[in-house]
């Protein structure tokens, strides 16, 4: 019976104990929800109606919110915007007869000249109004007019250009104008974001301000060839979208830099971008831009006394090539340059000055980078041996 007593007296007082244990657990977590509720550091309270924002949690939100905007990208968007401009152009073209479109009749019928009016983009390269833009946008145009960013418009007259490098060298009358910087080129970094700035299907006329895209350096050095009578070499590949009117716009690096033109696009058949632009790079242009503006147009008067044909797999397995890659050499002229610098008739084209060869059309689109005068090294395969040598590009 005592020991009864016992237990019945322990089970009582245990009882006690765990009864104020959780009654203190409870008040202490009724104060902890009850403080929460008034302590200003809390960020969102349930509400049915709408969320509620403590006022000065918003007021962090939104300075959070302008400081990941406001970043290096839309300071240089606003810092080179105002050197982007519109350009409107009126052509002289010849149009065939319509009747006599057909492949069949296209070199029948009548041909006349027609005014064609087109447009694209541009950038101011000095205080004083010279505008870089493409040829295939303003050179041959028998009246240029330039729209700037405060909305006035300007006639431009062409300084010079040059259809092969596809660089066009303008001239408004200006003072104090705004003007980007020229990056280099040679330092791009492949995945470094780009600004594609312009003026598609001519939408800088409905609001005086340039149209921007984004994206970044796809690819360096790309060797796209001749088309239309422009060499294409040593392109810019970027994923920022360009689309008509984007040509002779400024493709430029996140620090404000132009290291590049907007030139062309690859559609593979769409009607629009997707993804594939192709920029001319800003050390060529400066070159270019440099001779346009001293001479009006770039000498190309030079000869090589080469002739020179691809190489097929026919020839690419006699000469045990591990690919069809460069070009062979199949007549040289006494005394030509080529003839003067040891080349020979049978002589493989791998390189001139480390542009890789891949066919006749690059080569042809390489040695129109040059002018009379300019020393290009050639890397030749001649049987088992490969070397290098020299060519001086001479006057014809």
């Amino acid at each position: 019976m005592k020991d009864y007593k016992t237990i019945i007296i322990t089970s009582t007082v245990t009882m006690f104990v765990v009864a104020v244990i959780f009654g203190f657990i409870h008040f202490q977590n009724q104060d902890s929800f009850s403080s929460s509720e008034n302590d200003e550091s809390y960020i969102i309270v349930p509400s049915k109606q709408n969320d509620v924002l403590d006022k000065k949690i918003r007021e962090t939100l939104n300075d959070d919110i302008y400081s990941s905007r406001s970043n290096l990208i839309t300071k240089t968007v606003a810092k080179i915007s105002p050197a982007i401009v519109g350009i409107n152009v009126i052509e002289i073209r010849e149009v065939r007869d319509p009747f006599f479109q057909d492949p069949f009749f296209q070199y029948f019928g009548p041909v006349y000249k027609q005014k064609v009016q087109g447009l694209g983009s541009g950038f101011l390269v000095s205080s004083d109004g010279y505008i870089i833009t493409n040829h295939h946008v303003a050179g041959t145009a028998i009246k240029i007019v330039v729209t700037t960013t405060d909305g006035k418009q300007y006639d431009a007259q062409v300084v010079g250009t040059d259809q092969v490098s596809d660089i066009c060298l303008l001239k408004i009358e200006g003072d104090n104008l705004p003007y980007v910087k020229f990056g280099n080129s040679d330092d791009i970094i492949i995945g470094e974001w780009v600004i594609a700035f312009g003026n598609p299907f001519g939408l800088f006329d409905v609001n005086i301000k340039p149209t921007v895209t984004v994206g970044v350096v796809s690819a360096t050095k790309m060797n796209l060839g001749i088309y239309n009578q422009s060499s294409y070499i040593d392109m810019i590949q970027t994923d920022a979208a360009i689309n008509s009117g984007n040509s002779g716009g400024a493709l430029v690096n996140s620090v404000g830099e132009v290291i590049g033109m907007n030139t062309i696009i690859y559609t593979a058949g769409s009607s629009g971008n997707i993804g594939l632009g192709f920029a001319i790079p800003s050390n060529k242009i400066k070159r270019i831009m440099s001779e346009l503006k001293e001479q009006g147009k770039i000498e190309r008067d030079f000869w090589t006394g080469i002739r020179i044909q691809p190489i097929d797999e026919s020839i690419a397995k006699y000469y045990k090539l591990p690919n069809t890659r460069g070009v062979i050499i199949t007549s040289i002229d006494k005394k030509s340059p080529a003839d003067k610098a040891g080349l020979k008739v049978e002589d493989i084209i791998l390189e001139v000055d480390n542009y890789q060869i891949i066919d006749d059309k690059t080569i042809i689109g390489v040695i129109q980078e040059y002018k009379a005068g300019d020393i290009i090294t050639f890397k030749i395969k001649r049987g088992e041996e490969i070397f290098t040598t020299k060519m001086l590009l001479e006057k014809k």
